[in-house]
């Protein structure tokens, strides 16, 4: 979609609507404030990318839904944009491919826009049967780092509960473990979930894959999930955990090394504290 022959016009925010179904979070956190400041600095420097409600006066974001979110905090009436004519699919399509350059994108994000992609694709007509066209999958494997196997597997994971994408956008889960969990159904997820909650775990990959085949065979239950999810793994340790939020008020990074440094410091410090103590009673 090139936009050399387009000139940004100034469309009012309230104007403005997101694209319907769009898999990418808009979260209100500190790179959000940074963006904040920006705009009111500087104001929106790069127009977002829009397209007409038809039968409306408005419009629907194709790209820059973070900077419309962040004109509306600070208070910005108007937004520049480029108006592009496009149908659903093709925007659809669009609104993927300005997304999935992001740095920072969640598995959760990448696995819906990664589906809502290949329907549009698969609606547009666009993959031929019997081999005289490349598959969706591999179409979309040409414009993208991942193989059209590692797409399949990241749509696979839009079969997950919520509960269970939360934990793989938090790290807790491992991708390949909720790709095998994906399989299971509803229910099962939220069993699998129930064990996760009351033993304080995850499953690993070895357990998902068993509680796979054993959907697969139609012999998975509640009974069988609590067994699997209770096995004591073989390099399974005695671990402490600490919610981040209790931490947030002696330290502002949320970086796994960080926190980890700053808590053996402060573990260190103690210690030396205690043996003062022990000193002073002397």
């Amino acid at each position: 979609m090139k936009n050399t022959m387009k000139k940004p016009v100034n469309i009012p925010v309230s104007k403005l609507r997101p694209f319907e179904g769009h898999p990418f979070k808009v979260k209100d956190d500190e790179e959000m404030n940074t963006l904040i400041e920006s705009i009111q600095t500087t104001g929106i420097l790069s127009p977002l990318i829009v397209r007409p409600i038809e039968n409306t006066e408005e419009y629907e974001v194709i790209s820059g839904h973070r900077r419309l979110h962040a004109a509306g905090k600070a208070g910005i009436a108007e937004v520049p944009a480029l108006i592009y004519a496009l149908d659903r699919d093709s925007a659809a399509i669009a609104v993927v491919d300005s997304n999935l350059h992001r740095e920072h994108i969640l598995p959760s994000e990448k696995a819906f826009a990664y589906k809502l992609k290949y329907d549009a694709l698969k609606h547009q007509g666009t993959s031929c049967p019997l081999g005289t066209k490349l598959r969706t999958d591999e179409m979309m494997a040409e414009n993208s780092n991942d193989s059209a196997r590692q797409i399949q597997r990241y749509i696979r994971l839009t079969n997950l509960i919520p509960e269970l994408l939360d934990l793989m956008d938090e790290g807790k889960i491992a991708f390949s473990v909720g790709v095998e969990l994906s399989y299971l159904d509803d229910q099962s997820q939220y069993d699998v979930l129930e064990q996760c909650e009351m033993n304080d775990c995850t499953p690993s990959y070895s357990q998902s894959v068993r509680m796979h085949r054993a959907a697969k065979d139609g012999i998975l239950d509640r009974t069988m999930i609590e067994e699997v999810m209770n096995e004591k793994k073989p390099n399974q340790r005695e671990t402490v955990k600490i919610q981040i939020d209790t931490l947030r008020k002696y330290i502002s990074s949320t970086n796994p090394d960080q926190l980890k440094d700053f808590v053996l410091k402060a573990c260190e410090h103690y210690q030396k504290y205690l043996k003062k103590q022990k000193e002073y009673e002397r």
